[in-house]
């Protein structure tokens, strides 16, 4: 650490915020905009994307031909610096009989830089699962609550879109969406086979600028649709904490940013009040501790609960009076499913990238028949769509080699197609995380061990989803590649959608949830959670919106209490 970054690390701030994605993003923009003073602590190093991201070299330009390496997981160009599913010397564990992965940025401005960005809101039914079908709980909050902070949200970071006019798909008013791009043509075959067997698609909802939004500290400019959104934007389209809320945040001159710094636990000053968090230096070893009226953390779900579980008493954790931290451990459930279109064969070359990701996307369509108990599983899931020009999959090419075989490539180019599942996990108690008694990452600080199982209604979830995905297929006469295996063996491992959620829900009292609607412990007065830890539930839509609503309506609250002094 520099000698600036100490003194601006020592000195005492209005609030800590560790983590600097969604939710630290979030944050720091808010809480500075209302004058607060904040210091961020992000374990990653620093990321500039203007100075850092190729956007354009071609993948013959990488080591490997920008093959995925442990080091690179999803590819040499992609945005991942120093994360991944393994980061040297910080493991976790897993125990016997289960499995999980755990991905981390490792990365100013976390997860934001290369993430989907579909962004769906939330629903009535998603607020209140248990009232619809009796299983897991509550939030202590409804979709009214949230809504105009929806707005906010979309309008503060750029989304596009249209209309959804579905039950439990909510639409957003017409001045927070910028307008959606036109499905492309496989996009366009898959709407008009689905829609001939009931099943609704529907413009998808995506965090990139189809206009410009000019800022005069963070001016981001209107996708190109040139390059894959995976490596970072230099030009501010797809919507990233580093390009936008940073900025923005830093420009107010009441944020310090400390790189590099893995907060080990939080400070207590007494046994209801924090004084602030203690960090290693990750470049050096040394320990550090900073102070602050209030902490916010939003380092992500499983940091954010390793940093309770190894601060206050040992054995139990920190704000865990109820018992539910580390519990409730949820994921997405993912599957894909794949066919070869005949009919999109020896069609045309032409430019069919788009921005960044699906166009279309088809929402949940069953919530009557699951009601009427029709279905033999209780939450929704929905398809992300795939399909463009690229190298074929293996099992569509013969075993022909030499200039046979490039002709059936360009011919097969573009013919497949992908309906990918993204579903509701329900919590169960085979699912947390703890502290491992026995391992301990480099610096010294106790790790995550995992348990995770999928139960009876994610199986069938997806068991119906492969069949519905391949009734779209069959419509189009295409060619299934999907192995014949059990659902159990096609599905994501837990972790691996990167969706992990729920291990400090929120809740209405203290016996059966870690912090209240806004974040805030029930134990701890001035420690605040904003990120993922607290959904009270992991529905089928992507969590980031919901995440970023949550955080500005959580730091508004913190904000008011420390300016009118109910927070001293």
């Amino acid at each position: 650490m520099t000698q600036a970054a100490r003194a601006a690390a020592d000195a005492t701030v209005d609030i800590i915020i560790v983590g600097s994605g969604a939710a630290g993003g979030m944050a720091a923009y808010s809480l500075t905009k209302a004058g607060l003073s904040c210091l961020m602590l992000e374990a990653g190093r620093n990321y500039d994307p203007q100075a850092e991201v190729n956007m354009f070299a071609p993948e013959s330009d990488a080591p490997l031909r920008g093959t995925g390496t442990p080091d690179k997981p999803f590819g040499y160009f992609d945005a991942t610096v120093d994360g991944g599913w393994q980061v040297d010397g910080e493991p976790y564990t897993i125990r016997e009989g289960t499995d999980f992965r755990w991905y981390r940025p490792r990365m100013l401005g976390g997860r934001t830089n290369h993430w989907g960005r579909h962004v769906p809101r939330f629903g009535a039914y998603d607020f209140k699962p248990f009232s619809r079908d009796g299983l897991g709980v509550d939030w202590p909050i409804g979709y009214d609550d949230v809504a105009p902070f929806y707005d906010r949200v979309e309008r503060l970071i750029g989304v596009n879109g249209g209309p959804i006019g579905l039950e439990n798909h909510p639409d957003s008013p017409a001045d927070c969406l910028m307008p959606p791009p036109k499905p492309r043509v496989p996009e366009m075959l898959i709407t008009a086979a689905a829609e001939s067997l009931g099943i609704p698609v529907r413009a998808a909802h995506t965090a990139v600028l189809t206009r410009d939004m000019p800022d005069k500290v963070a001016p981001r400019n209107a996708c190109f649709n040139a390059t894959p959104c995976t490596r970072g934007c230099t030009i501010g389209a797809m919507f990233q904490t580093t390009t936008s809320l940073l900025p923005m945040a830093r420009a107010t001159g009441k944020l310090r940013v400390v790189t590099d710094a893995m907060v080990s636990r939080v400070v207590m000053a007494s046994g209801r009040r924090a004084a602030g968090v203690e960090y290693v230096d990750r470049k050096t070893g040394r320990r550090h501790q900073v102070t602050a009226r209030a902490v916010v953390l939003a380092a992500g779900t499983g940091e954010t609960t390793r940093l309770l579980l190894n601060s206050g008493q040992e054995g139990r954790g920190l704000a865990n009076s109820s018992g539910e931290l580390g519990r409730n451990l949820t994921d997405s459930t993912g599957a894909s499913f794949r066919a070869y279109i005949p009919g999109l064969a020896n069609r045309p070359r032409y430019n069919e990238d788009g921005i960044g990701g699906q166009h279309i996307y088809i929402p949940f369509w069953l919530y009557e028949q699951q009601k009427r108990g029709e279905l033999d599983f209780p939450r929704g899931y929905h398809f992300e769509i795939g399909g463009r020009f690229g190298i074929p999959p293996d099992n569509v090419l013969p075993r022909l080699w030499g200039s046979a075989l490039k002709q059936v490539v360009r011919e097969r180019s573009g013919a497949t197609i992908a309906l990918v599942l993204r579903g509701e996990m329900i919590p169960n108690k085979d699912s947390f995380c703890e502290i491992d008694p026995q391992v301990k990452d480099r610096f010294g600080i106790p790790v995550l061990r995992f348990a995770f199982k999928w139960s009876r209604h994610e199986v069938n979830q997806v068991a119906h989803g492969r069949r519905a995905a391949h009734s779209v297929f069959r419509r189009l006469n295409g060619t299934i590649l999907d192995p014949d295996l059990p659902p159990e063996k096609i599905m994501t491992a837990g972790g691996e959608i990167i969706h992990e959620l729920g291990t400090a829900r929120m809740g209405v009292d203290r016996r059966s949830s870690v912090v209240d609607s806004f974040g805030q412990t029930w134990d701890v007065d001035n420690i605040v959670l904003m990120d993922g830890a607290t959904f009270a539930s992991g529905p089928h839509k992507n969590p980031t919106l919901t995440i970023l609503a949550l955080a500005l309506r959580a730091s508004e609250r913190l904000a008011a209490r420390l300016t009118s002094g109910a927070l001293a």
